[in-house]
């Protein structure tokens, strides 16, 4: 199976399981946060909505340098952080259709600024900085639904609430 084919399987996999904690979402809560130095459920489910973004940035270009920036759009409802995960999905499937495996192993770069972060493989950048990052992120978004008692979707089996 071609490198393309196989990201864009797992991708399709993952999604399905962020989509079911993202549909979890307390509309009421979406502010709250379970410490000062934690994200709150609205950022860290925007933050989720917008790596598959990185797919793109990954493939179209040779680097990203943070000192930069980039653009995030925002989301203020659940049904908006939904919808934006949908998008940026659509589009990183899209981007991925044609890449060869070729371009798969050609490196790119995570900077900020002077400080080189990593330089890796196009093909291990879409594991690591995507699909890992999304399964994090999304694994402590289920900890802010426990905490609010909220019930948790199974991810790779049923959870605790779905026994």
């Amino acid at each position: 199976m071609a490198l393309n084919k196989a990201i864009i399987a797992e991708l399709e996999h993952e999604a399905a399981g962020t989509r079911r904690v993202l549909n979890n979402l307390p509309e009421e809560n979406l502010s709250w946060r379970p410490h000062e130095k934690s994200y709150t459920i609205s950022y860290l489910a925007q933050h989720i909505t917008q790596l598959p973004v990185w797919v793109v940035m990954t493939i179209k270009h040779s680097e990203l340098d943070l000192s930069k920036g980039f653009d995030r759009k925002k989301a203020e409802t659940k049904a908006d952080i939904l919808a934006l995960f949908e998008e940026h999905l659509a589009t990183a499937k899209e981007v991925l259709q044609n890449v060869t495996d070729q371009e798969m192993e050609e490196k790119w770069t995570l900077r900020n600024g002077d400080n080189v972060m990593f330089t890796l493989p196009r093909k291990i950048v879409l594991r690591y900085m995507v699909l890992n990052h999304i399964v994090h992120h999304r694994g402590q978004l289920t900890v802010y639904l426990r905490l609010l008692n909220i019930p948790v979707p199974g991810l790779y089996g049923p959870s605790a609430d779905e026994k």
